[in-house]
This record gives C-alpha cells, sequence and structure tokens, in this order.
C-alpha cells in the first residue's frame, strides 16, 4: 500500500537568481545552477523555476551533502518580442509583466516631473 507523499511549497520559485543566492549564503547554504533555460538575461536576472536540496553524499563515510542548494533558472524574457524569447503578452506571465513595466515606467515619469518641479539651487 502506498501513502501519499508530503507536499512542501518551493521558497525560492519564482525568485530572481540574486536574490536566491543572497538567501541561501544568509542561511550558510550555496546555491548551485543544475539548469538553465534561455540566454536573455545574466544568471543574477534569471528567475527560479524551482529549486532542491543536493542529493549528493560525499566522503568515505559517504555524508550527505546538507549545505547545497540546486536552483533550476529561467533565464528568458520576461516578455517574448520578434528577436528575444520569452512569455507570451497574451499569458498570465506576459501580462504580468507588461503590469509591472508600465507601473515602473509611470512612476520614473512621476519622480522625474516631481524633481523637475522642484525649485533649482542657488549655486
Amino acid at each position: 500500500m502506498l501513502g501519499a507523499g508530503v507536499a512542501s511549497a518551493d521558497s525560492y520559485a519564482g525568485q530572481k537568481y540574486s536574490d536566491v543566492t543572497s538567501a541561501l549564503g544568509d542561511a550558510g547554504l550555496t546555491g548551485v545552477i543544475a539548469t538553465r533555460e534561455g540566454d536573455s538575461l545574466s544568471n543574477d536576472d534569471c528567475i527560479v523555476t524551482h529549486s532542491q536540496q543536493a542529493p549528493w553524499i560525499k566522503g568515505d563515510d559517504f555524508s550527505p551533502v546538507t549545505d547545497t542548494v540546486l536552483l533550476y533558472l529561467d533565464c528568458s524574457a520576461a516578455v517574448a518580442t520578434a528577436s528575444t524569447p520569452g512569455n507570451s503578452a497574451a499569458s498570465p506571465e506576459g501580462r504580468a509583466a507588461i503590469a509591472a513595466a508600465k507601473a515602473q515606467a509611470a512612476q520614473d515619469q512621476a519622480t522625474a516631473a516631481a524633481n523637475q518641479a522642484q525649485p533649482k539651487g542657488k549655486g
């Protein structure tokens, strides 16, 4: 008779590689890239799709490795263009990326307008 497996959430899935490696370092762990899909982004900007504890053993006593986490990266662009692979603009991920880019552009524009409205200092 088989029992049900234990489900656990992946703490790192959906985060940028740079953020994950920083969090792992803070926890005394090392992240190792297991796979990398796409070539549109630098490693630091890639998204971790999932992670797992390294299943390795080491040494003469075959001790399990407990300080290494395997990271699976998606390095495709947030939204596909004619020349760059990525999420479809119609997909939930693509729509979210477009909305985030528009929100960031609006914030940048508001900040620039506020800075321009500031009186110039006399020098």
